[in-house]
């Protein structure tokens, strides 16, 4: 049975992002469920799908999983010959505790710069906690790369479950025109430049729906 992903809007759900750019990446077959936030039935049509109300969601036959790096960890048990955590120990364990690191924190950042794929790059003022924030996560993003990244262009080398976790940080980082080392900057052009990335952005681009919350920052 193919898989099935639901979704949320692609233009600002970022935790949508991150098991769909990793399937895509990764050619995993699924079919697509894209149910737009903040409409009157939004929530009672998630339920159907999920438990907990919210996108993203995985059907895998009678089997549901819901939240995104539980679906993540899913995928990277379902398809264990797929590079989607680093095969060496110490990358793999690394990668885990980013991801695990993403999946809680930068709770400033997520407040104050909301995704929005079609944002034009203008620059805000950034607050001291979310220029901590950023601060933290270049720091990340430079100790994964220095430890694990020499193999290639993203964190651990090659693309994997924690650029995936990443990837709607660095379209903040653009959407809001984020000052950024060098070194974030190359990593941000590179994900950009993933097949994933611009399909994800083709059809949040495309998407009628706009929530005037998002678009307003």
């Amino acid at each position: 049975m193919t898989l099935q992903l639901v979704i949320a809007n692609k233009a600002y759900s970022s935790w949508s992002f991150r098991p769909w750019i990793l399937m895509r990446h990764f050619g995993i077959p699924f079919t697509e469920v894209v149910i737009p936030l903040r409409q009157e039935k939004t929530r009672e049509t998630i339920l159907r799908y999920a438990p907990s109300g919210k996108c993203p969601s995985l059907q895998d036959g009678d089997i549901v999983v819901w939240d995104s790096l539980a679906i993540i960890e899913y995928l990277a048990e379902s398809f264990p010959d797929l590079p989607i955590r680093p095969r060496d120990k110490a990358a793999r364990a690394h990668a885990r505790a980013l991801s695990a690191e993403m999946h809680s924190g930068y709770q400033a950042l997520r407040a104050s710069l909301p995704m929005n794929m079609r944002r034009e790059p203008v620059p805000i003022q950034l607050s001291a906690e979310v220029l901590e924030d950023v601060a933290r996560i270049e720091s990340a993003f430079a100790q994964a790369r220095r430890g694990f990244g020499a193999g290639g262009d993203f964190l651990f080398g090659d693309f994997s479950a924690a650029d995936a976790m990443f990837a709607p940080v660095l379209s903040r980082f653009h959407s809001y025109a984020v000052p950024m080392a060098p070194l974030t900057h190359a990593y941000m052009v590179a994900m950009g430049a993933l097949p994933a990335f611009k399909e994800w952005q083709a059809g949040a681009d495309a998407e009628a729906w706009h929530i005037e919350a998002y678009d307003a920052v």
